[in-house]
C-alpha cells in the first residue's frame, strides 16, 4: 500500500508528477503538499488524518489512527509544469487511440491490435498518419487509402495534448481520482519513438 501510486500536481492543479503514498504522506506532513479529496477540498496533514478513514477507502494503519491513503495531492508552492514531448510511439498512439480500431470501432486488447501506417502510398509516420486498427480491419484495407477501401476512420488522427507525468513502468497504476486532471498514460516496447 505505501509503494502504490498518488498523483502530484503543481499549485495550479497540473499534473506533474506519479509518487509513493509513502512519499505523498511525508509531503502532507511536512507542510510541502495538500490532500485532495473527490470534492476537490484541500487538507493540510491534521485535517487529513482527522477525517476518518471510511471502510470504502483504502488506509493505513499507524500506532495511533488510521489514515486514509490520499490518491491525489497538490504541492502548495510549486507552480510549474515539467516541458517533455509527448512520444510518437506505439504505446501513446494506441492510448490516444483508446485501444480502439479506428475503422471498426472495437476496442481490443493491444495483442490484437497494430498501427495502420501508409508507407505504400509514401505517407509518413507522424501522429497524423498513423492510427490504431485490429489486423482484420488493416488487411481489408491493405495498400489503399480509406476512401478507396470503403472504410472511414472514426476520428481523424492528431497530435495528443495530454501531459506525459508517467516516467517508469513501476508506475502502472490509474486511479479513478485521477480523471479530472489526466488524459492518457505512456511503457518500453510501446513508449519507443517510432521512425520512418
Amino acid at each position: 500500500m505505501l509503494d502504490s501510486a498518488v498523483l502530484v500536481l503543481n499549485r495550479v492543479y497540473q499534473p506533474v508528477h506519479v509518487t509513493s503514498v509513502r512519499r505523498a504522506i511525508s509531503l502532507l506532513y511536512q507542510g510541502v503538499a495538500r490532500a485532495l479529496d473527490e470534492q476537490f477540498q484541500l487538507f493540510d496533514f491534521e485535517s487529513w488524518a482527522a477525517v476518518a478513514a471510511a471502510a470504502h477507502h483504502e488506509a493505513i494503519q499507524t500506532p495511533s489512527r488510521r489514515i486514509r491513503v490520499p490518491r491525489v495531492i497538490v504541492l502548495v508552492a510549486y507552480e510549474h509544469l515539467p516541458r517533455s514531448r509527448i512520444r510518437f510511439s506505439r504505446f501513446n498512439v494506441y492510448a490516444r487511440d483508446g485501444s480502439t480500431c479506428q475503422y471498426c470501432g472495437r476496442r481490443l486488447p493491444r495483442s490484437e491490435l497494430n498501427l495502420d501506417v501508409p508507407r505504400s502510398r509514401g505517407g509518413t509516420t507522424s501522429w497524423e498518419n498513423v492510427v490504431c486498427s485490429c489486423v482484420a480491419c488493416n488487411l481489408r484495407k491493405g495498400g489503399r487509402t480509406p476512401d478507396e477501401a470503403g472504410m472511414h476512420l472514426l476520428h481523424a488522427p492528431v497530435r495528443p495534448r495530454w501531459s506525459a507525468v508517467f516516467r517508469s513502468a513501476s508506475r502502472r497504476a490509474f486511479y479513478r481520482q485521477w480523471m479530472p486532471f489526466l488524459g492518457q498514460v505512456d511503457a518500453a516496447y510501446w513508449n519507443v519513438e517510432l521512425r520512418d
